[in-house]
C-alpha cells in the first residue's frame, strides 16, 4: 500500500519562490531565507534541496544523492524531508 501523503508531493519539486537557499558563512551552514526570517539546516537537508531546482525528479534526485555519498537506499529518509518541505511550503 503506498503512502498518502507521497502522493502530494509534486513530481519535480522546486523551492518555494519566497525561499532562497544559500550557504551562511556567519552560521557555518546552509539556510534558507525567507521574508520573516532564516531556517538553518543540516548538511542533509541542505544537498537534498539544492536539487529542488523544478529539473530533477525525486528519483533522479535519491539516485544522485546515494551516488554522491555511497548510500545504497536513501529513498526513505529523502522522502520524509521532501515531505517534511513540502508541508512547510519550502517546495512547490
Amino acid at each position: 500500500m503506498s503512502d498518502p501523503t507521497a502522493a502530494q508531493l509534486p513530481e519535480r519539486p522546486r523551492l518555494n519562490r519566497l525561499f532562497r537557499l544559500q550557504w551562511e558563512e556567519a552560521q557555518q551552514a546552509y539556510v534558507l531565507l525567507y521574508p520573516e526570517g532564516m531556517v538553518k539546516l543540516n548538511l542533509s537537508a541542505a544537498e537534498i534541496l539544492k536539487r529542488c531546482d523544478g529539473e530533477h525528479t525525486i528519483a533522479q534526485l535519491i539516485a544522485e544523492l546515494q551516488q554522491a555519498f555511497g548510500e545504497a537506499d536513501l529513498r526513505d529518509p529523502v522522502e520524509g524531508m521532501l515531505r517534511a518541505a513540502f508541508e512547510k511550503d519550502w517546495i512547490q
